[in-house]
């Protein structure tokens, strides 16, 4: 096994389980003072969490809401980038702890794959789901008023799926990214 696919079974146990105090933090942010373009990047990330056709289907065990971690934390990153001065002390941190996270995506991921990874989560934020874009959730208050009720009812209701730390389940992972991701 490779120290990389070593860490990860330690880590992404702990990426699911706090999969909705992540989402949490976005939201919060979401409320702060920030850009547009920082506000479309987290927008993005979390209405990513209600595509119905995301890149490992949330039904698949141990490994079906890692995609959704992944994402975050890309959106994290890119929001980190691009500016979150005006935030809380403790959101900044909170976000820059997950932007951090990104170094081990990539390490996973290597090269060629982290890049399909990348550029499919930066089209998130010019993306939609459910029927409704990143735009309309940032300048329809109805729209923004329904995002913001299912995005307290996915952290409400969030359960952990739990992750069994055994190699197939990277393997399972990385097949997933492999087919689904545009190249």
């Amino acid at each position: 096994m490779t120290d990389i696919n070593t860490r990860c079974l330690e880590i992404f146990p702990h990426w699911l389980a706090g999969l909705a105090e992540d989402v949490q933090t976005i939201s919060t942010a979401l409320a702060g003072e920030l850009s547009r373009e920082v506000k479309s990047t987290l927008t993005g990330g979390i209405n990513y969490l209600f595509k119905s056709l995301d890149l490992v289907p949330d039904g698949i065990d141990d490994i079906g809401y890692l995609d959704d971690a992944f994402v975050l934390r890309m959106a994290s990153r890119r929001a980190c980038n691009q500016g979150i001065d005006a935030l809380s002390d403790d959101i900044r941190t909170k976000l820059g702890r997950m932007s951090l996270d990104v170094d081990v995506i990539r390490e996973l991921l290597c090269d060629e794959l982290f890049a399909r990874f990348e550029k499919y989560t930066d089209a998130l934020a010019n993306g939609s789901a459910r029927g409704r874009t990143v735009e309309e959730i940032l300048d329809d208050p109805a729209v923004a008023s329904e995002f913001a009720a299912e995005v307290s009812d996915f952290v409400k209701t969030y359960e952990d799926p739990g992750f069994t730390p055994d190699e197939k389940n990277i393997i399972k992972l990385k097949a997933f990214m492999e087919a689904r991701l545009p190249r």
